[in-house]
Order: C-alpha cells, then structure tokens, then sequence
C-alpha cells in the first residue's frame, strides 16, 4: 500500500464529470453521461490535432503516442483557448479572449480545414508540420492504447497541495473523465485489478497514470506554474496520481453517484 494510503472502501462519490473531444482542448462538464463496456465516455478523445505526418490512418485508426498531436505537456498555449463541440452538429467553436477565432464540422472537409487554417496561422513555432485534424469514429486518442476512463482522487489533490506548501491546485491539471470525493489520498493507487460499482456500470481498474509535465500547466492561466510530476517523485518515489479502468458493464453515471469498490466474488 502507498505510505499513508488508507483503504478506498469508505463511500465515496463523483463530484465531477468530464469528457475532451479534440485532444489537448477544453474540458467539457457533464451532469450525467453512458458508459458502454469497452469504450469511453461517449466522444472522449474523438479527435485530435495532428502535428507534423504520424502516418495515423482514419480507415485503419491504431493508437499514436501522444507526441503525435498538440498537446498540453508541450503546447501550454492549448490552454487560452476555449472550444465547445456540439454531438448534434458535429461542430467545433473555438473561442479565445471571448471572441470566436475558428468554427467548422469536424466531419467535413471545410469543416476540418477551417480548423486547421487556425492552428496553422496561429501555432507556428509549435508545429513540426502542417497542423491536421484527425478522427477515426469511435477511435479514442487516448494517452494510452486501451480505451479507458480515467479517474482522479480528489484527496490526493489536496495532498499535493501540502506537499506544494498549500499552493492551489486546479484538479482540471489532471483532465480527468471522473472526480471522486471520499477517498483517502492515495488510495485509488491500490486499486488496479479491483472492480468500481456506480449504478449499473462497472468498471475494472487497470492501471495507474503516470504524470506527465502536462499537469505542471494552469488550466486558467495557460501558464507552467508548477512541477507537479518532481514534486510527486520526491515525496512518494513515484510520478503516480490517479488510475485508468476498462468499463466492463454499462451504464449511466452522474454527478452525485455513488463509488464502490466490490469485493471479490467467491468462486
């Protein structure tokens, strides 16, 4: 067990619900939303912005590291903007400083082209190569191979907030699918291989998330402001907070719900 960690037993809940449809833009909140076995929370990742050739086929979608796409860890920029995306419609708004810098349906060509005529102009001294914007369906341009959610302990936010001499911590740093409150810091670390129960849905924890210097960006300011990931490796030995699961039994899942941790089934 991770020192100091108390058991993830205790009830707890989700006090926030997110999804990113264009990888390294903004967080969109969600009252309530369906989890379908093996998928992601429904449009999380469905597309994201190609920087310089990844060979990423959209007949033929197969996971690209995420030094493949703008992204937060290296393009701290990402954060100024402000973008909506509308299932309807399929289309993409992007604002930035109130006013709309770039429009179009993510699944036309125009559409895409608009978008990337924004980042072109606007992204330069980031950009390896023509800045394009990708889709594969129900591709998922996840930080990691298998379609997850990701889940983060708000108690182990506020534990890096002491361990940063009470500095605030915005827990958008993490872009996290669920928020949950209840736990004892740390505790969702010794989770991997136990199943969460919210409602109908279960979820199998599959693995810790490794940080990255993405979390070192303000959410609001798009400034790099803090060393999040050294910070974690000094006091715990390890760049750990937060876990991935695999949803193995659907369901609906919302704001308020409550999270537990299933005993294993006697065989």
């Amino acid at each position: 067990m991770t020192p100091t960690a108390k058991s993830a037993s205790q009830p707890a809940e989700i006090a926030g619900l997110y999804r990113y449809p264009i990888k390294g833009l903004t967080p969109e909140p969600l009252r309530r939303a369906p989890l379908r076995a093996g998928q992601t929370l429904p449009a999380d990742r469905r597309y994201a912005i190609e920087n310089g050739p990844s060979g990423f086929d959209p007949e033929q979608p197969e996971w690209k590291p995420k030094i493949q796409f703008l992204m937060l860890a290296r393009n701290e920029r990402l954060a100024e903007l402000d973008s909506r995306f509308d299932d309807a419609t399929n289309v993409l708004t992007i604002r930035k400083g109130g006013q709309t810098v770039a429009s179009g349906d993510l699944e036309t060509a125009s559409g895409r082209a608009a978008i990337e005529r924004y980042f072109a102009e606007n992204f330069q001294p980031e950009l390896k190569g023509p800045p394009k914007l990708l889709s594969g369906r129900d591709h998922s341009f996840s930080d990691v191979a298998r379609k997850v959610v990701s889940i983060i302990n708000l108690g182990s936010v506020r534990a890096i907030e002491t361990m940063l001499g009470g500095t605030a911590v915005h827990p958008l740093r993490f872009r996290a699918n669920l928020y949950v409150k209840g736990w004892p810091a740390w505790s969702e670390l010794d989770l991997v291989g136990q199943t969460l129960a919210i409602g109908q849905a279960r979820l199998t924890v599959v693995k810790r998330i490794v940080r990255c210097p993405a979390t070192n960006v303000d959410p609001v300011t798009a400034k790099r402001d803090l060393e999040i990931p050294p910070t974690l490796s000094r006091h715990l030995g390890h760049m750990d907070c937060g876990i991935y699961a695999e949803v193995i039994e659907g369901g609906e899942i919302g704001i308020g719900d409550a999270i537990a941790v299933e005993e294993p089934k006697l065989v």
